[in-house]
């Protein structure tokens, strides 16, 4: 593909991220590591990785003449819709999450909304999902799920949405999905087993697109007796009848 050919439009451009380190060329299609040359302002979760990922895509980019916008859980909403100023002036933007697809369990979907109402154009490029990768190999329900990200810290209301997954699971036919910070990783997982009836599943996917990816679905009783070490490994839980 011609680089000259790929010219971005004026639209906000959402950029997939690797979600392990493999060379990009293994995750995401030509015309992302092209597109992103095109492109001289991005809002970003942090921008130092941003800046990193930027120069994988193309080592010849020219990273001070980019703006960064710094979007994160610590941003003041009222910061957000200044950021769009570039786009609403005519010009293309980018949003570049930690890893994987920006908007999805990240803060980008505060400014896609704001997008969204202001009429712009929104773009989706294609890239890795945990989410989707981990449902696709489980061997669970892809008709009817649904991921509801970080569990409570709190063990009382952890157990008590664990016991409501169960009773989606059984009573809507619907696989449940979610995640961890990944040093709580073997906490949450014995007590995912002890929790669980023996009848339910857990599909276990670690490093998804990476060298050591591993995606194993078990029964509950069979991950509690040969539980893994799972301690600071990028991992996603599902769990399925």
């Amino acid at each position: 593909m011609n680089p000259s050919s790929v010219k971005p439009l004026t639209a906000l451009y959402l950029i997939p991220v690797g979600l392990s380190d493999v060379e990009l060329h293994m995750v995401l299609p030509q015309h992302n590591l092209l597109l992103v040359s095109h492109i001289k302002h991005f809002i970003v979760e942090n921008v130092r990785s941003a800046r990193r990922f930027l120069k994988k895509c193309d080592r010849n980019i020219d990273i001070d003449s980019i703006t960064f916008f710094e979007l994160n859980r610590h941003t003041p909403p009222q910061d957000i819709p200044s950021m769009l100023q570039p786009l609403q002036q005519g010009q293309p933007m980018g949003v570049i999450s930690e890893a994987g697809c920006p908007a999805v369990a990240d803060p980008g979907a505060d400014v896609v909304a704001i997008a969204q109402q202001l009429q712009l154009k929104v773009i989706p490029l294609v890239g890795p999902s945990s989410i989707l990768m981990g449902l696709m190999a489980s061997g669970f329900n892809g008709q009817s799920f649904a991921f509801v990200g970080y569990l409570p810290i709190d063990a009382a209301k952890r157990t008590a949405c664990l016991k409501e997954m169960e009773h989606r699971i059984v009573r809507d036919n619907q696989t449940q999905i979610f995640i961890e910070t990944p040093y709580r990783n073997n906490t949450l997982v014995a007590e995912v087993c002890k929790v669980m009836p023996q009848h339910i599943k857990l599909c276990i996917a670690t490093d998804i697109t990476g060298p050591t990816q591993s995606i194993v679905t078990r029964g509950v009783k069979q991950w509690l007796n040969h539980l893994p070490n799972l301690n600071k490994v990028p991992t996603i839980f599902l769990l399925y009848k």
